[in-house]
């Protein structure tokens, strides 16, 4: 495969969700490494496994870049745009290094913030760890696509993930007309994190 055209996930665990029943997921892991075939992705199977296990969503599409503002910003530009995907899903690239620069790749293609998402995530993740707070995560829409930046640890996805699973279906729906649910204005969400 073209670098830039990776698959962390073996195809036969990447599924094709109905479009007329379920969410369109991306899931792009962002790692120099991973990119260069010097390190297994492991966030990016995470991503998919959890969101499966806490939305029943699959995953439509998965791919690897590096830390690269450009090919990031690309790849999420071109997925909202051109392949219309309702959730996508970044993992890596969100600490203090000087190459992690997701969020500045994000930033450059949303248009709206959605910053309530990632405060959850790290008010809830304190309790976990402090290096929380370290986090520069951001979350927004682009079109009638809804973008978040995870952390690239594996077990810090799952945790995220359990944070944001209550909220995601109904953001999902609010921003693509999906409206897989109507009744996400009058109950509380059916997901516990706990």
């Amino acid at each position: 495969m073209a670098h830039g055209e990776n698959s962390p996930t073996p195809q036969s665990k990447v599924n094709k969700s109905e479009p007329d029943k379920y969410p369109t997921v991306a899931v792009l892991t962002i790692s120099d490494r991973s990119a260069h075939g010097l390190r297994k992705d492991l966030s990016g199977p995470a991503v998919v496994q959890s969101i499966h296990r806490l939305t029943g969503w699959n995953c439509t599409k998965t791919d690897i870049v590096a830390d690269d503002i450009t090919e990031i910003s690309s790849k999420l530009s071109r997925w909202a745009d051109e392949d219309k995907i309702n959730l996508i899903i970044t993992t890596g690239g969100t600490g203090m290094s000087i190459r992690d620069v997701t969020p500045e790749a994000t930033l450059a293609v949303i248009e709206r913030e959605a910053p309530g998402l990632m405060e959850a995530v790290r008010a809830a993740s304190l309790s976990i760890t402090p290096y929380a707070m370290l986090s520069r995560a951001i979350a927004g829409t682009r079109g009638r696509s809804l973008i978040i930046n995870l952390p690239g640890n594996p077990k810090a996805v799952d945790e995220a993930l359990t944070i944001l699973a209550t909220a995601l279906p109904h953001a999902v729906d609010l921003i693509s007309d999906h409206h897989t649910n109507s009744q996400h204005h009058s109950r509380k969400p059916d997901i516990d994190p706990q």
